[in-house]
């Protein structure tokens, strides 16, 4: 195990009925005026709205709205909220739904207190010194933006997914209500299922150091997946398996699957980015079209742990059999894993292998993923 120091500065408040305490957890801050961010008006027919508008309202919190968020959130809302925010002298930020508005949140929360671009944080031309802070109330897991300090925004204009990471946009406060997720729909159900899982197996599988207590940690929590996923798929309604999958996607990236872990990459999130930005496609579909892709073209290269995986997770033994076994499951709840799920074609690998080949050198890793490993890759998912 590697050396280590952690900290995690977000608060959880987790269970049914937090959201309606949300203007006290904000006061405490001494934030006195929030940019209330959202996707649609679905909020406000199922109540939710109401009940924070209450909070807000009975701690004398102000509050302008910013609704339209998208999933695949675009750099152009981004800047819509910056400008909103700066205007309106807000002093905090209250996001109201899934990692997409979270994201986009902490984002304007970056851009609110800058004077430049807001895009060359995520370039890497710029350091992250400051931002506003940052609450949410999340009703959809998957990417486990409420409790950590990643937020990942689409550049629309230049077909680019990037992300920033900064100590300052850990969220002050989330609130994770199971029940306000039960209304995902099932298509997104089994899209976050495959996000969580691609959080918790870029560290396990590529790492050069990974202790067995994080080995196992990460097992537990797949395994809590694919549990509470084939639960959810029956009955939409049943609250403990609800809790356990949501509380499976924070675990799955707030850091705590990385402790003493050392030399690990993403490179399924550095591929389905491409797949995001250029077609659009969900982003957990994204990868459960890519990581087995990706995991037929790497196993040889850490077989001990594709082993492991396939014992402890799916009762096989080969590395080759854990595989199909996780791609079978995919098949089997609904989550794509083939290109042509999206009626993206053979002749447009070419496309993809060019803007995935960029990702690579931005994420550092254009050694490894040429364009001939990246095309490799790809065909295994046509």
């Amino acid at each position: 195990m590697e050396k280590f120091t952690y900290k995690n500065p977000t608060q959880i408040e987790f269970g049914k009925e937090k959201e309606k305490n949300i203007g006290k957890y904000i006061s405490s801050y001494g934030v006195k005026k929030v940019l209330l961010t959202f996707g649609s008006d679905r909020i406000k027919k199922d109540g939710l709205y109401d009940s924070v508008v209450n909070s807000l309202k009975e701690f004398d919190i102000e509050f302008v709205e910013l609704c339209g968020i998208v999933s695949n959130p675009l750099l152009s809302t981004v800047y819509e909220g910056i400008l909103k925010a700066k205007e309106t002298k807000v002093d905090g930020i209250l996001s109201v739904g899934g990692g997409s508005v979270l994201d986009s949140s902490k984002a304007i929360a970056v851009g609110a207190l800058d004077d430049g671009d807001i895009w060359d944080f995520f370039l890497g031309k710029r350091e992250i010194t400051k931002a506003l802070p940052v609450f949410d109330i999340i009703t959809m897991a998957a990417t486990g933006s409420e409790m950590n300090s990643f937020a990942v925004v689409t550049n629309e204009k230049t077909k680019q997914k990037y992300s920033i990471i900064s100590a300052c946009i850990y969220p002050k406060v989330s609130v994770i209500n199971p029940e306000l997720q039960k209304s995902v729909s099932k298509d997104y159900l089994v899209y976050s299922a495959a996000d969580i899982i691609a959080h918790s197996i870029e560290g396990y599988f590529t790492a050069t150091v990974h202790p067995t207590i994080i080995s196992k940690y990460i097992e537990a929590n797949i395994s809590t997946v694919i549990e509470s996923t084939e639960i959810l798929l029956k009955d939409s309604e049943n609250y403990d398996a609800r809790a356990e999958f949501a509380w499976a996607a924070t675990n799955a990236l707030n850091g705590t699957t990385y402790l003493g872990v050392a030399g690990f990459s993403y490179p399924n999130h550095m591929i389905e980015h491409t797949l995001s930005a250029l077609f659009n496609v969900p982003h957990g579909a994204g990868l459960s079209v890519i990581m087995p892709a990706w995991m037929k073209w790497y196993y040889k290269k850490n077989p001990t742990q594709f082993e492991r995986f396939a014992n402890e997770i799916f009762g096989v033994y080969s590395a080759q059999e854990g595989i199909e076994a996780l791609e079978n499951w995919f098949n089997k709840i609904g989550t794509p894993t083939k290109l042509s799920q999206f009626s993206i074609k053979k002749e447009d690998i070419p496309l993809i292998v060019d803007s995935a080949y960029e990702n690579a050198k931005h994420f550092g890793l254009d050694s490894i993923y040429t364009k001939e490993v990246l095309s490799e890759i790809l065909n295994n998912a046509a």
